[in-house]
């Protein structure tokens, strides 16, 4: 079964952090609470599955106004490059990007990076292009997918990209998340967005990951395991290699390249919020690009702690919701990796201390 994954499709119908009363941090998200808040970003999936050895897909990040004639200013940081984040190096030379960004599985980024290519090259306004910087991430999901079968192919890019839309974000097991596994649980894609003030003026921050790391999860400082949820798991890291993650951030604040670097560096280190081990073999890498570049006055450095705190918030919170958004899977080889459990997340964060709203309780979505 390959197709694109609709916005509250099958695989986003679970409950997301703030449904539960689960509050990250004290910012004011945006209407949706998604990368997709941001004018002019736009989200597109396609999932390829067939069980029980497949589970993978492509997930695209598309600023409208992105081409190579019309670059966004751009930043890119690597907490642990055992990865392959294709086009890293001409993003941080010009600080720039070209292209939509792309998140899929390891042995297909090349594949996916050539669909891109092609699918650029024929934008109106491209007929001359002769050079271009496609930016491609992934995450390993071969402990659920049959990784070497590659079954990512340019029809399911090109799907995803011409999907593409504003609104609501589908999450967990769709796109470059059907097959991922991150801190002992079924994870995936997952959103997050941010509204934090920067001098006076209100701005728009939205985090998209792509969740596949190892590590003990860790929500309002409480360990949740596998085995404190009553359940069982293969261990998908026995060795302590697997992991990996990719963090898309997107702004309308008007930041040049070097100001989106520091932030984009604050979404690698909130994943230590959520309890990664940033193993040896773990890819972690983030990629941030600003909506409006030289619009306004710009932001003084001393003025950016509020945009710093909304990537840090942002992105533990969509961790979370990729977490939850999740589906208990079997995959290749008959291993099976559970979700977590709302039901009783809840109840394991009610039942001790807490301070004044780190956990509101459970409550009826909104």
């Amino acid at each position: 079964m390959e197709h694109p994954a609709h916005p509250r499709s099958a695989p986003g119908t679970r409950l997301r952090a703030r449904d539960l009363g689960i509050v990250i941090g004290r910012g004011v998200t945006g209407p949706l609470n998604a990368i997709t808040d941001v004018p002019g970003v736009r989200v597109g999936h396609t999932t390829v599955r067939r069980p029980p050895g497949v589970h993978s897909g492509v997930t695209a990040v598309v600023p409208d106004a992105v081409g190579p004639r019309t670059p966004l200013p751009a930043g890119v940081f690597t907490g642990n490059g055992y990865g392959k984040l294709v086009g890293t190096t001409q993003l941080a030379e010009l600080g720039t990007l070209e292209t939509p960004v792309l998140l899929t599985s390891t042995l297909s980024a090349f594949r996916v990076a050539d669909a891109l290519v092609g699918w650029v090259l024929e934008r109106p306004g491209c007929e001359e292009v002769r050079s271009l910087n496609p930016v491609v991430g992934e995450c390993n999901d071969g402990f659920l997918s049959d990784i070497r079968a590659r079954p990512v192919h340019e029809e399911h890019v090109r799907a995803a990209l011409d999907a593409a839309s504003g609104g609501p974000v589908a999450e967990g097991c769709v796109g470059a998340g059907t097959g991922t596994v991150a801190l002992g649980f079924k994870a995936g894609v997952g959103t997050a967005s941010r509204t934090p003030d920067l001098a006076g003026r209100r701005c728009t921050v939205g985090v998209l990951v792509q969740a596949n790391f190892g590590g003990t999860l860790r929500v309002l400082g409480r360990t949740v395991t596998p085995g404190s949820m009553g359940l069982e798991a293969d261990d998908p890291a026995p060795d302590g290699e697997t992991g990996s993650c990719m963090v898309v951030v997107a702004t309308d604040a008007p930041l040049d390249a070097r100001q989106l670097t520091r932030a984009v560096r604050r979404a690698v280190f909130a994943l230590a919020r959520s309890g990664a081990a940033y193993s040896h073999g773990s890819g972690d890498y983030a990629v941030a690009f600003s909506t409006r570049p030289g619009t306004g006055v710009p932001v003084a450095d001393a003025g950016l702690g509020p945009l710093f705190e909304a990537v840090l918030d942002g992105v533990e919170e969509a961790v979370l919701n990729s977490l939850l958004a999740a589906e208990t899977t079997t995959g290749f080889g008959g291993r099976t990796v559970p979700a977590l459990p709302a039901d009783r997340l809840l109840s394991a964060l009610t039942a001790g201390p807490f301070g004044p709203g780190e956990c509101a309780g459970p409550r009826s979505p909104g």
